[in-house]
């Protein structure tokens, strides 16, 4: 059996695939000598070998394809089934056993002869807490877990958390894969906090070089659920002086009851009141923030407690819903001293929304909520999140910046205001409000003016106006879906690096082939050409690179009519990308057709075309003649490029170059692990995967300079784009644009802005010299 268990201090940041990210950040910060308490992860080997043993995948994946993920109901009843499945099936001796005896490990490092500590047991899944997918908290968390058995007891549990309603809905809205999304569980040193909080290195909002601290009493699970508002403090990042409090009254705590459980007690009235912990603490926590913003270089979202005068940092993942500055000014200047305000709180995603009001006591309600509509609820709870993708903004009556509420919202871009103590006593079902979620106001009626601000500011958006920084290499985006192409322009970026087509080709419902035989060809065209078109419209002038289709055989098996798929034993290998392309060749007929009906019918010019997992130049050309046959003229027509994703078609990039393309892009996910020889989704090989190793790199440097000596563009759209090092590096090298997931074109933009101004600095000077 592999081994399953992993101490803190033998990870880095980038074990994700191992031990997931909460996993791979307190390993990372454990190296970084920050104040961690001990503990060690059950890696995803261990949840791996017990599906394997309980034979669960089989049963997963029946009830998850007989599941509506809009239907909360429906979703709610198949989630319970599944982790119901998960919790009652046994787990293998030699996994309990290992896991039992890192505990006594645990407790006889914390204390010399007790094997029988209090511990944290937190979920840490591949796919959170990184930022290409940073839905934080969508699996479980269970304090002050004592015993061996217990132990054993809540990481089976946490593995269940894996499929709560909130996580299959995310996974399925963002494309992850069920079975692919692996669980590490943390098993820490439980710190029986008397003061918690949550702490940002960067203003989560605006993204402004500021520490924000929240801060309650007790245990931390109060300020993360938004059951408490808490105190804020606002710290300066660079004199780390305290700017701006905001002190709350809390009357009641979370802490360790005298039985060893979590319990609720009342705070006494003197302290309700007060500040939770006095000046100079802020500011040496924000002084341990700032360090870890500094080691990472790039904002973080930090868990902390205090025990005394001791202080911990408990987890910390990167920040992934910064604004534009610009996107926080809307409605400055605008006369509203004649609107009555219906309540206050603090504005914890930006926007400006009218609606109807309805207020929701529970999840059971949520049918309710109808598209447009503003959910009103005490907070907000995991099992909530279909109904707050619908509303149009959310107000809360607790919680503080960091609070569910707030980070789902933001995450969705939703506006939303939270800590205003009487959201639903004061308004009602089907009343008529303006949400200023900017400036956490709540004002009666519709108010035209602060809504004609936002749209004016989103149409600016939409035109470009978004970026605030000026670079000579482009930063793109990548987009997945369709609909969030408005969400995507809304970031200023320089135009699409890369389009998928696989989820539109799924959304049809039907597998391609299928329609092909039938003779519904044209519905393919006009479904491709409305998806495609969308995005295009949205960003025009600026280009769209669509890449052709590029499913695993895996991938559209489960589809009506992919019954004839064939079964490979590894996919990523196998009749994907071009080369199936080439094979089925009505398929890309149809896309390349799409195209043409855009550029002739809605004059959509700016739409590039990207081969995938090309590795001869033979590909390129017939894929051209294909497009020339139904009269797309590569090259002319439509700007004509490959994805570089095999060692080959670097080392053939000049045959490729004379075979006629205008750019290439590189998807550092397959080159990677075509350069290495892993499959990124085996567990057994998932530490090894490491876009930045020095081969990568290479290879990426050999073709940029080969394209720069021909003229040919160049771009990357893998997650390495998403990684300011890297960035770094490419801008050095010249790379022509850079296309980054949507969340973090913000912070890429700014990093190419440092690197070119930096560059510039040394080319003066080197001139100086001479």
């Amino acid at each position: 059996m592999n081994k399953i268990i992993n101490w803190f201090d033998g990870l880095v940041k980038d074990d994700v695939g191992l031990v997931g990210g909460k996993g791979a950040n307190l390993g990372e910060m454990v190296g970084a000598e920050m104040p961690i308490p001990p503990g060690f992860v059950i890696n995803v080997h261990a949840y791996s070998k017990f599906l394997d043993a309980s034979r669960l995948r089989g049963k997963i994946n029946e009830i998850l394809s007989q599941t509506d993920v809009n239907d909360s109901k429906q979703l709610a009843e198949n989630a319970k089934k599944i982790q119901e499945i998960i919790t009652n099936a046994p787990i293998p001796s030699e996994i309990s056993n290992e896991i039992k005896h890192a505990y006594y490990k645990l407790g006889k490092q914390i204390v010399a002869r007790n094997d029988n500590v209090f511990v944290a047991i937190r979920s840490s899944a591949t796919a959170e807490d990184i930022p290409e997918a940073s839905f934080a908290g969508q699996q479980a968390t269970y304090l002050n877990t004592r015993g061996a058995k217990e132990v054993v007891r809540n990481v089976q549990r946490c593995w269940a958390s894996l499929f709560t309603p909130r996580a299959i809905f995310y996974r399925e809205e963002h494309g992850f894969e069920h079975m692919k999304v692996l669980i590490a569980v943390i098993v820490q040193e439980m710190v029986d906090s008397s003061i918690s909080g949550v702490m940002f290195t960067a203003n989560p909002i605006s993204g402004v070089p500021e520490l924000i601290i929240e801060a309650v009493y007790g245990l931390g699970e109060a300020i993360v659920s938004g059951e408490v508002t808490p105190d804020t403090y606002t710290v300066d990042g660079n004199s780390l002086e305290i700017t701006n409090k905001s002190i709350s009254t809390q009357k009641w705590a979370y802490i360790r009851g005298a039985n060893g459980k979590t319990i609720k007690t009342d705070i006494s009235l003197e302290l309700q009141d007060k500040q939770k912990f006095p000046d100079q603490m802020v500011r040496d926590m924000a002084r341990i923030g700032r360090g870890i913003g500094e080691h990472y270089g790039i904002p973080m979202d930090i868990e902390w407690a205090t025990k005394g005068k001791n202080m911990y940092i408990l987890q910390a993942r990167p920040v992934t819903t910064i604004k534009n500055e610009k996107d926080c000014d809307e409605g400055k200047g605008i006369d509203v001293s004649k609107a009555k305000i219906l309540l206050k709180g603090l504005g914890a995603s930006p926007g400006v929304v009218w609606g109807t009001v309805e207020v929701i006591k529970d999840a059971t309600e949520l049918d309710k909520i109808a598209k447009g509509d503003i959910m009103v609820t005490s907070m907000t709870t995991p099992d909530m999140v279909p109904g707050m993708k619908r509303a149009s903004a959310i107000v809360t009556n607790e919680g503080g910046i960091t609070c569910h509420a707030a980070i789902v919202s933001r995450e969705l871009g939703t506006p939303c205001v939270v800590g205003t103590k009487d959201a639903t006593k004061v308004l009602e079902d089907q009343m008529e409000i303006t949400v200023d979620a900017t400036r956490g106001v709540v004002y009666e009626g519709k108010l035209s003016g602060l809504l004609e601000g936002e749209e004016k500011k989103k149409e600016a958006t939409v035109m470009g106006a978004a970026a605030p920084i000026i670079t000579a290499t482009e930063v793109k985006v990548n987009i997945d879906f369709p609909e969030v192409a408005e969400k995507a322009a809304a970031t200023g970026a320089d135009g699409v690096g890369l389009l998928r087509a696989e989820h539109m080709v799924i959304g049809i419902g039907e597998h391609p082939s299928k329609l092909i035989r039938e003779g519904r060809d044209e519905e393919l065209v006009n479904k491709l050409a409305e998806e495609i078109g969308g995005v295009a419209e949205k960003f025009y002038p600026k280009p769209v690179w669509y890449r052709t289709l590029d499913a695993p055989t895996d991938e559209f098996r489960t589809l009506p009519g992919g019954e004839n798929e064939p079964e490979e034993a590894n996919p990523m290998l196998g009749w994907r990308g071009i080369r199936r392309s080439l094979d089925e060749v009505e398929v890309i007929k149809c896309e390349f057709k799409a195209i043409k009906k855009l550029r002739e019918e809605r004059r959509l010019t700016n739409i590039g075309v990207m081969l995938p997992l090309v590795q001869s130049s033979d590909e390129v050309r017939r894929a051209k003649e294909i497009a020339h046959e139904v009269g797309l003229e590569p090259q002319r027509h439509v700007d004509f490029g490959v994805m570089v994703e095999t060692p080959a078609a670097v080392v053939i990039i000049d045959d490729l170059i004379d075979e006629g393309i205008d750019f290439i892009s590189f998807g550092t996910n397959d080159l990677t692990q075509y350069t290495l020889a892993l499959d990124r989704n085996n567990p057994n090989v998932a530490k090894l995967f490491h876009e930045t190793h020095p081969a990568v790199l290479k290879l990426i440097e050999m073709a940029i300079k080969s394209c720069r000596k021909r003229g040919v563009k160049t771009s990357i759209c893998g997650q390495a784009g998403s990684y300011p090092a890297v960035v770094e590096r490419l801008v050095e090298l010249g790379i022509d644009s850079i296309s980054a997931n949507i969340d973090a074109v913000q912070l890429i933009r700014e990093t190419v802005a440092r690197v070119e101004k930096r560059l510039l600095v040394e080319g003066a000077r080197n001139t100086k010299r001479l």
